[in-house]
This record gives C-alpha cells, structure tokens and sequence, in this order.
C-alpha cells in the first residue's frame, strides 16, 4: 500500500489524497485520515442517515399496518439483509476483474434510492419484501467496492482506524436516521409512507458524493475471465474465519425483532425509536476505539469481544420482564457492530492470502449473508411457534460458540500473516 507520509514512489495515476504528509500545527481532516476516506466516511454517513430513517419504523409498519406475522419480519428483513451480503461477493469479483470500483459502487447507491420510494407505495408485505430486496441489493452492490477503496486508501498499519473511521460515520448516520424520523413522526405529524419517501433524498446525496472518491489506479485487474469462489490463494486462516462467522452468522437474526422485544415488553413507539438511537450512538463512539485497538491488540481478540458482548445482549433480551431493561440492554449490545463489523473486514484483509481484496471481502459477505437469511427465518419461526424469547436464547448459543472458536481455532495477532 502506498505510505501515507509521501515516503516511497507514487505510482502512476494513484490517488493524491495520502501523497504528502500534514504540515505542523495542521488541524485538517487530512492530518489524521486521507481524503479519499473521509469522503467515503460521509457517504457512509448519508447512505445510513436513509437506511436507518425507516428502520425502527418498518417492523412496526409492517406488522401493525399490514398485519404480518414476526415470521414475515424475519423473512423480509434476513432475504433483504443477507442477499445484499451475498450480491457483495459478486460485487467484489467485478470490481477486482475489471479493476475499478467507483462506477460499481455508484451503481449500488443509486440502486438503493430508486428503490426507497417502493417502500412508501406498499400495500401488502411481498411489495415491501421487493423493494427491501431490491434496496439491500444496491447495497450489496456499493460495499465490497467502497470498502476496496477504502483498505486501498491507507496503509496495512492502520488500516483498522480507516475501517473503524467508516464504521464510526456509518453508525452517526445510525444515530441521525432514527432521529430525523421520530422528529418527522412527532413534531411533522408525518406517516410512515411519507419518512419512506423522504429517506430517498439522503440516500440520493450519498449517490453523487462517491463520485468525488479520488479512485487510485492500483487496482490490478484479476486474470481469469471466471468467477471463482474456490478460496483459491487465500489462507488457512481465512478459511477458518468464514467457518466461525458462518456459525455466528445462523444465530444472527435481524435487529427488527429487537424492536419488536422492545414493543412487546412495553416500550412505547417514541421510546423505543429513542432506544434504537442510543444502540446506533453507542456504535458511532466505539468504532474508532474499537478499529484502533484491533490495530494495537489484534483483530482477532477484539472480534472475539464483540461476539460475547452480543451473546450476553441476546441472552439479556430473551430473559428481560420488564421494560425498563430495554434500555441498558441496547446500550450494551451497542458495542456489538463497532466491535466486529469494520474489524472482521479488515482481518478479512489482513488473512486473504493472494486472493483480490475486493473478492475476500465479498466472499466473507457473502458467507455472512446466507446464513443470515436463515438466521432471521429461524428466528422468526422461533418467534412465532414457541415463544420470542427462543429467538434470544439461541442467537447468544451460536455467539458463545463462535467466540470460543475464535479464541481456539485463529491465531494471536503475532502469528496472523497479513498482505497489503
């Protein structure tokens, strides 16, 4: 990767945006990440500004307005989910083959705003079910790219700051998103349908801002004409982390069935939006923290933390009787994604062998998103035929087990063999 003090050559066309290093006494954004990673920080920051406008509302909207089971919540919320994962592995390997990622990624967020506007003209749950699809599909296209440019942004040493950079913006617009719609809902006096339709404009915005991504030219196009999911050149240790997130993966259900723990166990609707706000706040501060310690501690261990803090939630939620509970019980399960969402990207990286970034990415996307349409069926089902506490229980059992793997089955940080 290219030093982002200026040291060493620039190749040909690369990106300018690491090329020098601060001045003294510099308070720029650039100072302490390139340009081309706080752009896609903003991005991230708008796209889930949009995406999380209508997520504390569609469970309910789909449950109480189109009077759906919670096995339809599940089912809506782990294909839309999962198959965005899943379309990350294809998005990959296109990038990697034809070596650019800016023009896959903008077509994945323009995707994703066309697509909202659906949502707002549902009248029945299998329309929500397309467009969610067809949603989440735009941004299965826009990740594994954008989060090629961002590991190709930045120096292997810190690439879990930019990765923790990214997820810290992703998760502000987390914060925001429930946020602008409790206001909408509250003050606006606005419907459902209507923050649906309004969630387009950010989502439009993210579009054109990936645009001024400054796209280095280091992307080596991949020989073969074939997609191959063989694992071909990856390592030992990659293989290990897809059969440990596989294993997570089947018990993590959708988040829509903590809003829906929430409303069963008494929480209002207001509160319970407030509540998805402090989850989505506690995941914007512990990002960057938690994508520099896996730079400092190991990837490894920090992930393994993440998959017992959410055992612990899950389990919380399934034993909680009383509303109030709610509350610590999102803040706490609130470390969960800045623990392990941008630090299993970048040890994804780190562990990939010769294998393309872009494809690594994807693959491990991909593997995460099967299994997490299963989880969410599974967890609806559970829901619905024996009790909502089941979905719980069994989603910290898979937790527990897989940061036990972790701890077993990859090694410390010393002993992981990177690439860059």
């Amino acid at each position: 990767m290219k030093n982002r003090t200026g040291g060493g050559r620039r190749g040909r066309g690369a990106s300018t945006s690491s090329s020098a290093p601060p001045r003294p006494g510099s308070f720029s954004p650039a100072a302490f990440l390139p340009r081309s990673v706080i752009v896609i920080g903003l991005v991230s920051l708008l796209a889930d500004i949009s995406s999380e406008m209508i997520y504390p509302v569609l469970p309910l909207f789909i449950t109480a307005t189109l009077g759906a089971p919670a096995t339809v919540v599940g089912l809506i919320e782990g294909i839309a989910v999962g198959c965005s994962q899943i379309v990350t592995g294809f998005s990959g390997w296109i990038s990697d083959r034809i070596g650019r990622r800016k023009p896959v990624a903008f077509a994945g967020y323009s995707l994703t705003a066309i697509a909202r506007p659906v949502i707002a003209a549902a009248g029945a749950w299998p329309v929500v079910l397309v467009a969610r699809f067809a949603e989440r599909f735009g941004r299965g296209i826009r990740v594994a790219p954008r989060d090629a440019m961002l590991a190709e942004a930045i120096d292997q040493k810190s690439r879990g700051r930019a990765f923790g950079f990214e997820r810290a913006m992703d998760s502000a617009g987390a914060v925001l998103g429930p946020l602008v719609a409790l206001a909408l809902v509250g003050w606006g006096g606005l419907d459902a349908r209507s923050i649906f339709l309004l969630s387009a404009i950010p989502a439009a915005l993210a579009a054109m801002l990936i645009l001024e991504v400054r796209e280095g030219k280091k992307a080596v196009p991949i020989e073969s004409s074939k997609m191959k999911f063989s694992l071909a050149g990856t390592t030992r240790d990659y293989k290990r982390l897809l059969l440990i997130s596989g294993i997570f993966g089947l018990g993590n259900s959708a988040n829509a069935f903590l809003i829906l723990r929430a409303q069963q166990l008494g929480l209002a609707t207001s509160a319970t939006i407030v509540a998805y706000a402090l989850y989505n706040a506690v995941s914007s501060l512990a990002s960057m923290p938690a994508g520099a310690a896996s730079d400092k501690f190991g990837r490894r261990n920090v992930l393994a933390i993440g998959y017992a803090i959410y055992a612990v939630s899950y389990a919380g939620f399934g034993a909680a009787d009383t509303a109030w509970l709610i509350w610590p019980l999102f803040t706490l399960y609130g470390l969960f994604p800045s623990l392990t969402e941008g630090v299993s990207k970048a040890l994804a990286v780190d562990t990939a062998g010769k294998a393309g970034k872009g494809t690594a990415i994807g693959v491990y996307s991909a593997v995460a998103g099967v299994t997490q349409v299963i989880a969410s069926y599974i967890g609806g089902v559970l829901w619905d035929k024996i009790d909502a506490k089941a979905t719980f229980w069994f989603g910290a059992a898979l937790a527990g087990l897989a940061a036990v793997l972790l701890l077993t089955l990859l090694p410390g940080r010393s002993a992981i063999k990177t690439r860059d």
